[in-house]
């Protein structure tokens, strides 16, 4: 889909709504193509595709109980329950 630079300031809501349903939209300024609007994720993707590093606490036994392992980080600190 193509939008001009006009459509963009005053129809972003229907092209965020183009966006979301999946579609690509070329944004043209003085009928050149200047930029691109692309859905950041898609239905296919998980989070891990989009970032990789979540999750990475998962096998961490030490923060199992993340209260325990808070107070013990914020031990001498003043945070004492």
């Amino acid at each position: 889909m193509q939008a001009t630079a006009k459509d963009l300031r005053f129809h972003t809501k229907e092209l965020l709504e183009s966006i979301s349903r999946g579609e690509e939209v070329v944004i043209t300024y003085r009928g050149k193509p200047h930029a691109k609007l692309v859905p950041i994720y898609s239905e296919v993707e998980n989070d891990y595709t989009i970032n990789p590093l979540r999750g990475i606490w998962k096998e961490h036994k030490e923060s199992e109980d993340v209260n325990a392992y808070i107070d013990e980080l914020r031990k001498g600190r003043g945070y004492d329950r």
